[in-house]
């Protein structure tokens, strides 16, 4: 898998994008929100700041829901049964995404403040 030409490699990741939205019901919640909140800012016209922290932030979770998606499917794949390290492992996945999550809210609750302020 090392080396391959780039359009390759992109197809991979639009695969992978693909599986989470088909299988994973948080992913598709945050790629809802994600619609919502670019709605939010075309209304709401920000400074360009905020357009890439917003941006940012959506990334950012995005990404931690696919990380959460992948150490999920690898564990199962590896260790099918329950085992305590394992639940430990996907636990702290999910905490991540809700981390960041949270993280979210309070840029956009910051945000919000922002445009109700000008």
């Amino acid at each position: 898998m090392k080396n391959r030409p780039f359009l390759q490699r992109l197809r991979f990741a639009v695969t992978g994008i693909a599986y989470a939205l088909r299988t994973e019901s948080s992913f598709r919640t945050h790629a809802l929100a994600t619609i919502a909140v670019l709605v939010a800012l075309v209304c709401l016209r920000p400074a360009p700041v905020w357009w890439a922290l917003v941006t940012l932030t959506i990334v950012g979770v995005l990404a931690a829901e696919l990380f959460n998606t992948a150490l999920e499917q690898l564990a199962d794949r590896l260790h099918p049964e329950q085992h305590p390290q394992i639940r430990i492992a996907k636990d702290c996945a999910a905490a991540a995404v809700l981390v960041v999550s949270i993280g979210a809210i309070v840029v956009a609750a910051a945000l919000l403040l922002d445009a109700l302020a000008r």
